[in-house]
C-alpha cells in the first residue's frame, strides 16, 4: 500500500482501463475541436482569429505542462518542512475550516487534475516531517491550486472572447455610415465642388472644441470622463477621423474601406489580449501573497482594473477632442471637408499601442476576480471564510459586470478607431495576400543584402592579399 489509497497493483484492470477511455477520449474530442475550427477559420481566410486560436493552444499546453510538474513533484514538495510558527503566519483564514463541499468537487471530478485524480487529492496519512514541523504544501491544497489555475485559464479565455466579440458587433453597427460615406462619393449628383465651411459650424467641431470645457484643461479632461458612457463615438467623429487617417495614410485611395481595415487590425490585436503574460502570472503570485486574512485584497484590488478601464476611456476620449482644439485654433473657415492631423504626441509617452498593453492588463485582471470568486464558491462554498463578507462580495461582482459591460460597449470601440490616429498605420491596411508578398519580398531584399555585403567583402579581401608583398604575406603566416 502506497500514500493516499491503493496503488495500481491492486486495483482492477477494468476500472483503469475505464477512467483511461474516457480520458483520452475527452482529449481527443477537444483536440479534434479545435483542429477542424482551425480549418475552418483558414478556410475562410480568417488569419488574426486563427492565429488568436494557436495562442489559446499555447496557454492550454503551459496549463498541461504545469498540470504534468504538479503531479510528479508533489512529493518532493511534501517532503518540505517549516515550522508550526511559520505556517501560521499569514494565513487567508484566522481559523482553519476542515469542512468543505463535497457536492462542488465532485463537480470539478470531470475534469482534469479533479478529485477523482486521487494521486494528486488525498494527503499523506504519514507526516514525514520531524516534531515541530509541517509539510510547506499539503497534497490537497496543491490540488486546489492545481484547480484554480485551470479555472483562471478558462474564465479569462471566455471573458476575452466575450469583450471581442461584443465589442466586434457595437463597430460593426458603424458600417452604415462607411456605407454612407461611400455612396456618396460614387453618387455624381451628390459630388459637388469643394466650398468654404466655417470650422465652427461643423459638427465635430461644436460637440468637441465649442461645448464644455472649451477654455479650461480641467474641464475638459472632465468632458472626456463623462463622454464615454454616452455616445463615445458619433457619426461626426468617425467620418472626421475616417478622413483624417485616409489623407495622412493613403491620400491615393480616397475610397479606401477604413472600417474593414479596423475591423482586421482589431482582430489582429486579439491575438495579443488572449494570452497570459509573463507579468500577468507575476500578479496572480502578488496576489495569492497578500490574500491574508482581515486585508480584503481580493476587494480593493477589483479597484486596479476599474480604475485603469476609466484611465483609458477619458484619454481615448481625450485624443479626439485634442485633434479638434487642433483644428479649430489653426483655422477659421476650411475649403471642403475638415481634415485632422494624426500624431503619436497625443497618447501616452507617444506610443498607441500602450493602451492595448492597458487593455490586456484590466481584462486579465478582471477575470482573476472572477474566477477567484467562482473557484472559491465552487471549492469550499460561499460561506467560505477566504470568500469574505457579503458586503465585500456585492460591490466586486458589480464593479466586474461593469467592466465587462463598459469594455465591450465602449472602450474597446474606443479603442478600434482612436489608435488609427497615430503616426504610423498597421499592416492590416494591406489585405492577406499583399501582406504575404511584401513579407516575402522584404526576405528575399535582405537575403540579397546579405549576399551582396558578402561577395563585395570577398572581392574586397583578394585585392588586399594580391596588393600585399611576398614579405609581408610570409610574415603573417609565420605569426599564425
Amino acid at each position: 500500500m502506497a500514500e493516499g489509497g491503493t496503488t495500481l497493483e491492486y486495483t482492477p484492470t477494468w476500472v483503469v482501463a475505464a477512467v483511461c477511455t474516457v480520458i483520452v477520449l475527452i482529449s481527443l474530442i477537444v483536440e479534434r475541436f479545435l483542429h477542424l475550427l482551425g480549418k475552418l477559420l483558414k478556410r475562410k481566410h480568417q488569419k488574426p482569429p486563427f492565429e488568436a486560436l494557436q495562442k489559446i493552444k499555447e496557454e492550454l499546453m503551459l496549463l498541461g505542462f504545469i498540470s504534468l510538474l504538479l503531479t510528479v513533484f508533489q512529493g518532493r514538495i511534501n517532503t518540505i518542512c517549516i515550522s508550526e510558527d511559520l505556517s501560521k503566519k499569514m494565513l487567508p483564514c484566522k481559523k482553519e475550516t476542515k469542512g468543505t463541499t463535497a457536492h462542488f468537487q465532485a463537480f470539478f471530478s470531470f475534469f482534469p487534475g479533479g478529485t477523482s485524480r486521487r494521486l494528486l487529492a488525498e494527503d499523506s496519512p504519514a507526516n514525514s516531517c520531524p516534531e515541530g514541523k509541517v509539510p510547506m504544501l499539503s497534497t490537497t491544497a496543491l490540488h486546489h491550486l492545481h484547480i484554480f489555475i485551470f479555472v483562471l485559464a478558462c474564465v479569462h479565455v471566455v471573458f476575452c472572447a466575450l469583450t471581442i466579440l461584443f465589442g466586434s458587433a457595437k463597430i460593426r453597427q458603424w458600417k452604415r455610415w462607411e456605407d454612407s460615406i461611400s455612396n456618396k462619393e460614387q453618387d455624381p449628383e451628390q459630388a459637388q465642388d469643394p466650398k468654404l465651411t466655417n470650422v465652427q459650424d461643423h459638427d465635430f467641431i461644436r460637440t468637441r472644441y465649442l461645448g464644455f470645457g472649451k477654455n479650461s484643461c480641467f474641464l475638459g479632461w472632465l468632458q472626456s470622463f463623462f463622454k464615454q458612457f454616452y455616445a463615445s463615438v458619433t457619426r461626426s467623429d468617425y467620418i472626421t477621423l475616417r478622413l483624417g487617417f485616409i489623407m495622412t495614410h493613403c491620400r491615393g485611395n480616397l475610397k479606401f474601406n477604413f472600417h474593414k481595415y479596423m475591423m482586421r487590425a482589431l482582430e489582429a490585436d486579439f491575438k495579443k489580449v488572449v494570452g497570459i503574460s509573463w507579468y500577468l502570472w507575476l500578479f496572480v503570485v502578488l496576489f495569492l501573497l497578500l490574500n491574508v486574512a482581515g486585508w480584503h485584497a481580493y476587494f480593493w484590488i477589483a479597484f486596479i482594473p476599474f480604475i485603469l478601464l476609466l484611465a483609458v476611456g477619458t484619454k481615448l476620449e481625450h485624443v479626439i477632442s485634442q485633434l479638434a482644439h487642433e483644428v479649430a485654433e489653426k483655422h477659421v473657415a476650411v475649403q471642403g471637408d475638415l481634415v485632422v492631423h494624426p500624431s503619436d504626441d497625443h497618447f501616452w509617452f507617444n506610443k498607441p499601442k500602450i493602451v492595448l498593453i492597458l487593455i490586456h492588463i484590466i481584462l486579465f485582471q478582471n477575470s482573476f476576480e472572477m474566477a477567484f470568486f467562482f473557484w472559491i464558491w465552487l471549492q469550499y462554498g460561499f460561506d467560505s471564510c477566504i470568500m469574505g463578507q457579503v458586503s465585500y462580495i456585492i460591490p466586486r461582482l458589480v464593479i466586474g459586470a461593469f467592466i465587462q459591460l463598459l469594455c465591450s460597449y465602449s472602450t474597446l470601440p474606443l479603442y478600434a478607431i482612436v489608435t488609427q490616429m497615430g503616426s504610423s498605420f498597421k499592416k492590416a491596411i494591406f489585405d492577406e495576400h499583399v501582406q504575404e508578398g511584401l513579407v516575402g519580398w522584404a526576405k528575399q531584399a535582405k537575403k540579397k543584402t546579405v549576399l551582396r555585403k558578402a561577395a563585395n567583402e570577398s572581392t574586397h579581401n583578394q585585392v588586399v592579399h594580391r596588393e600585399e608583398s611576398p614579405l609581408i604575406q610570409m610574415a603573417k603566416a609565420g605569426s599564425k
